[in-house]
């Protein structure tokens, strides 16, 4: 499982990629409103910190509108992949954006039929929700079991389409994906941080810096 970054803070995306465990971007146009800057100026500078997919969003529209605002998006960067919403419209789009072998990530997926829609329409990745589900279902594993339904669904029949876990809101939930057989777990920076974290870890530097002083 490789890890994206889930998040359009240039000084967020910046200080990941020093890690070296950074494979591509996910973004989408609430995240970068909260940057208040241009969408095109943010993407193009996301382009040039991380050497990786970077997912970026088209709106809701008919597939002839979510075609060409991908085409520009697509001409942008080698990199880019187009995020497309899980509607009628947004299968269209997919179908026809794999024909110009643009890659794409459908998202707000919360099923598994969802899902098998999106790959047989040439999806490049699709993204479940797990946050988002679990919100819906009141359950702590509804989102994992849907990662874990949609991996039997795509080795069943040797669909291509990557299984981006996203929505994801806290380290339980990289677990969870882990174990359930994501390709990939798109997290936001806070939750990055979170997971190098832990108190026995804290607790042992401590005696460690303790025995070094000795």
């Amino acid at each position: 499982m490789i890890f994206f970054i889930d998040t359009a803070n240039i000084e967020e995306i910046r200080e990941a990629s020093t890690w070296g465990i950074i494979s591509g971007v996910t973004t989408n146009p609430s995240l970068i409103a909260k940057e208040n800057r241009p969408l095109l100026d943010a993407i193009k500078e996301i382009t040039e910190l991380i050497n990786g997919p970077i997912s970026a969003e088209v709106q809701e529209g008919n597939a002839d509108e979510m075609v060409e605002e991908a085409f520009q998006y697509a001409r942008m960067h080698p990199n880019i992949v187009i995020k497309v919403p899980m509607t009628f419209e947004g299968i269209k789009a997919t179908k026809r954006l794999t024909s110009y072998q643009i890659r794409t990530n459908v998202t707000l997926i919360f099923t598994v039929s969802q899902a098998i829609m999106a790959a047989k329409a040439g999806a490049t990745y699709v993204s479940p929700f797990l946050g988002r589900l679990d919100d819906y279902c009141e359950s702590k594993e509804a989102g994992a079991e849907l990662v874990k339904d949609i991996r039997t669904a795509f080795d069943n029949y040797h669909y291509p389409s990557k299984i981006i876990a996203a929505s994801i809101r806290h380290p339980e939930h990289v677990r969870q994906a882990a174990l359930f057989g994501a390709d990939v777990a798109t997290i936001p920076y806070k939750v990055l941080r979170q997971m190098i974290e832990h108190p026995l870890t804290t607790k042992g530097l401590a005696l460690f810096r303790q025995a070094a002083q000795k």
